[in-house]
């Protein structure tokens, strides 16, 4: 059916015709433009349907370059931490969890920040065995790069302390006991993981679909997610997708990122990079070059200004992962490779300059310390910078002292990128950020915390509204060559459109987007 979508106020981020007031509809794509009386002259026949926006303001739909549904959803199964500013309040949330399982039920959950509590630090595991007595207990950081477990966990996967750690990963342990402190870092949570009973497909599906659901609400039409360590597999991630999307038509259009792991699934199942339709893809191949500022393991050029002699953590050997991305390669596939120090950065570049690259873009995930040599050396049309605007209100001032005054001047840089000519793209890697794209345009306008009034960190970094919102828009379509099919509200390309309560462009003070919500989200003209 055709659609006219008229008394609108569009922005369309497309050159040819920055703004107009009536879009026209059919199979899915936007055929024609213009105001609301030529539009239904035009296209009116009694077999269209006429959608009136009573002046409402519309952008492209908003897209979301990287983050983890499968991990969000558990916000839908397990203990949420998320925000709770307190380690005691922490610790009561899960003594009152824990007494609603059975004895030796596994007590899972996730997003603590030591770096926001009020009252101390991480909890040890006496104050973690005594909340949680009977029942295994593993609550990953909001990061996903650090991990808590109590001593019935350790029990149940039958952990001693001459056993091997997965490589990249640590078991920390205290310097006077040698014993663990219930902190494990990276990769060692491996060693946890793969004793936690596995959740049934049908409790997936239904926590994956109130998760795209819900994205949608907040005016996500597309989304660019990393999920098979947590469904399951390969195989049985784009088996949950391909039910959810091709045949329940939830819509929310999904780019997949595949983990190294699962290369010989995908080359098996005779996928590859743009492999789908419209509405389902594969996308890159998922890898790791080092961990987190926040537990000092993102790998720096220079030691750490708070821990001297500290430099973080190579994931892999330059040898390994030389390996792994020709592994990629060899199936012509791209790669997105988490990056966050500027030493682990270089180390990759170092790599991908060595190979050719191919038909879809590489991904270079999150690019949090730069120094100025390799902004350079990402300026490459084969290259995508994904960043994480909501990172800043986050990370700041606390990351500072991490970094010292010098290299923090090039951290979370993002008007810097893009002034150099780096393609960047914008998502919020949720639920480490939460999953609400207006919280990301907000950090990357204020760069400050919603309600503050100081003019952001490193204040010359800030975007205007119009180029925060292009991120999340014309450019979350880069990462999939598909720049020629959505992200501007153009003819020809996908009807994906955002229906906002509020002007944000026209916005006295930033701080009122965060008071505007999602009116319609439109997906292949159809409001979902």
């Amino acid at each position: 059916m055709r659609k006219i979508y008229i008394n609108g106020n569009f922005y369309t981020f497309d050159n040819m015709r920055p703004i107009t007031q009536a879009v026209v509809v059919e199979n899915g794509r936007i055929t024609d433009m213009g105001s609301t009386g030529d539009m239904l002259l035009q296209w009116q026949n009694p077999g269209s349907e006429t959608i009136n926006l009573y002046g409402k303001t519309v952008t492209p739909g908003l897209i979301d370059s990287h983050m983890h549904l499968s991990i969000t959803a558990e916000h839908f199964l397990n203990l949420d931490l998320t925000g709770v500013t307190s380690k005691q309040v922490m610790l009561e949330k899960i003594q009152t969890y824990a007494k609603t399982l059975k004895q030796g039920e596994w007590l899972l959950g996730r997003g603590w920040d030591e770096n926001v509590f009020t009252d101390g630090g991480i909890p040890t595991i006496d104050e973690l065995d005594h909340v949680s007595p009977a029942t295994p207990l593993y609550i990953p950081r909001i990061c996903s790069h650090a991990f808590l477990v109590n001593s019935k966990a350790l029990e149940a996967s039958h952990y001693h302390p001459l056993m091997s750690v997965p490589e990249g990963g640590t078991v920390v342990l205290d310097k006077q006991t040698e014993k663990p402190t219930g902190l494990l870092l990276e990769s060692a949570s491996q060693l946890i993981t793969e004793y936690i009973p596995e959740k049934s497909y049908d409790q997936l599906k239904n926590a994956l679909r109130k998760t795209m659901q819900f994205a949608i609400s907040k005016g996500l039409t597309s989304v660019h997610t990393n999920d098979p360590h947590f469904l399951g597999g390969f195989n049985q991630t784009y088996q949950l997708y391909d039910a959810l999307l091709n045949q329940e038509d939830l819509a929310l259009r999904t780019n997949l990122l595949i983990d190294h792991d699962f290369l010989d699934d995908l080359k098996a199942s005779g996928m590859y990079a743009g492999f789908g339709n419209d509405t389902l893809q594969i996308g890159a191949v998922k890898l790791f070059a080092d961990g987190a500022l926040g537990r000092r393991t993102a790998l720096l050029s220079e030691s750490y200004s708070d821990a001297t002699g500290t430099y973080g953590e190579a994931m892999y050997d330059q040898e390994t992962l030389f390996n792994m991305v020709q592994d990629a390669r060899k199936l012509s596939m791209p790669i997105a490779v988490h990056t966050i120090g500027d030493q682990a950065l270089e180390n990759v570049l170092d790599i991908l300059d060595q190979f050719p690259p191919v038909w879809y873009r590489d991904r270079i995930i999150h690019v949090q310390v730069l120094r100025e040599a390799l902004i350079k050396r990402l300026v490459e049309p084969s290259r995508i910078a994904d960043i994480q605007p909501r990172f800043v209100p986050s990370d700041f001032p606390w990351v500072m002292e991490r970094l010292g005054e010098k290299r923090s001047s090039l951290a979370y840089a993002w008007r810097t990128l893009q002034q150099a000519g780096v393609i960047c793209a914008g998502g919020s890697d949720a639920p480490v950020e939460p999953i609400n794209p207006l919280m990301g345009i907000h950090a990357a306008v204020t760069r400050r915390s919603p309600g503050e009034e100081h003019e952001g960190w490193n204040p010359r970094e800030k975007l205007s509204m119009s180029e925060a919102f292009r991120l999340f828009t014309e450019m979350g379509a880069y990462p999939t060559n598909e720049e020629n099919k959505k992200g501007t509200i153009s003819r020809g390309k996908l009807a994906d459109m955002t229906v906002y309560s509020h002007n944000p462009f026209k916005m006295e003070h930033p701080d009122e987007l965060l008071e505007t919500d999602v009116d319609m989200t439109i997906i292949g003209g159809a409001v979902k």
